[in-house]
């Protein structure tokens, strides 16, 4: 298994935008959502902040703090 590809992705987030977290993995635009889940069993999450800032999202989608990276990926 290569841990690389499941390291978090730093995002600046806007404050009042929407994002929609990937919580599949089967996005091509990780961390984020393309609509790539049609048929699977989950849906995006809605993401939104109330200050501009900069955060790590998981992509190994494992994180118990979803859509912020909580260092699982390290156990995997």
């Amino acid at each position: 298994m290569d841990k690389k590809k499941f390291e978090p992705i730093e995002v600046e987030l806007k404050k009042n935008k929407s994002y929609y977290w990937c919580q599949c993995g089967a996005s091509k635009s990780q961390p984020f959502c393309d609509g790539s889940h049609s048929g699977y069993f989950c849906e995006p999450v809605l993401v939104t902040v109330k200050e501009d800032q900069k955060r790590k999202l998981c992509t190994c989608k494992k994180t118990s703090t979803p859509p912020y990276c909580d260092v699982t990926h390290k156990t995997l």
